[in-house]
C-alpha cells in the first residue's frame, strides 16, 4: 500500500512539473552530452558511444533532468544553470571577498576584480586548462588520453 502510494506522488509531481512549465526549453545537458559525444572520435566511434549511453540510460537520464528540473528553472529564471554562454557575455558573479567580473571568450574566462585580472584558457590540441596572471601562464589540469586528469 505504501508503494502505491509513493508511486501515485512521484507521478503527480512529475506531470505536475512537465504541466506547470509549459516550456519546450532547450535541453542543454542531453545537447552537451551529445556534442561530447560528436567530438569523440571519428563516425564508428561516435556511433558505439550512442548505443552505450542508450544502453546505459545516459541520455534518458540527461532528458529526464532536462524536462523534470533544468528546463524549469530556464522557464521561472530565463537561464539554464547548463547552457554555455556566448562569447563576449559577462556575470557578475558574488564571492567570498566580493563581486567578480567573469567574462566569457572563445577559449575560456577572463575573471577580474578590481585591478586584478586573470584569464582561464583551454588549448584543444593540448587540451589543458591554464591560468595566466600578469603575463605569467601556468598549466591547471590536463586531459589525458584515457579520459584521465593531470593536475600540474
Amino acid at each position: 500500500m505504501k508503494k502505491n502510494k509513493f508511486s501515485l506522488v512521484v507521478a503527480c509531481l512529475m506531470g505536475g512539473s512537465i504541466l506547470l512549465s509549459s516550456c519546450i526549453g532547450s535541453f542543454a545537458l542531453t545537447n552537451k552530452v551529445l556534442d561530447w559525444n560528436k567530438s569523440v572520435g571519428d563516425k564508428f566511434v561516435n556511433e558505439l558511444i550512442f548505443i552505450a549511453c542508450h544502453i546505459v540510460p545516459v541520455y534518458e537520464i540527461t532528458v529526464l533532468a532536462d524536462v523534470l528540473v533544468l528546463n524549469s528553472i530556464e522557464f521561472w529564471t530565463d537561464e539554464n544553470p547548463i547552457a554555455a554562454s556566448e562569447v563576449g557575455t559577462e556575470k557578475t558573479m558574488k564571492g567570498e571577498n566580493g563581486d567578480y567580473l567573469v567574462r566569457t571568450n572563445e577559449d575560456g574566462y577572463t575573471i577580474s576584480k578590481d585591478d586584478m585580472q586573470m584569464d582561464l584558457s583551454y588549448d584543444k590540441t593540448s587540451r589543458t586548462w591554464s591560468a595566466e596572471n600578469n603575463g605569467q601562464t601556468t598549466k591547471l589540469v590536463t586531459i589525458t588520453d584515457d579520459g584521465t586528469a593531470m593536475l600540474w
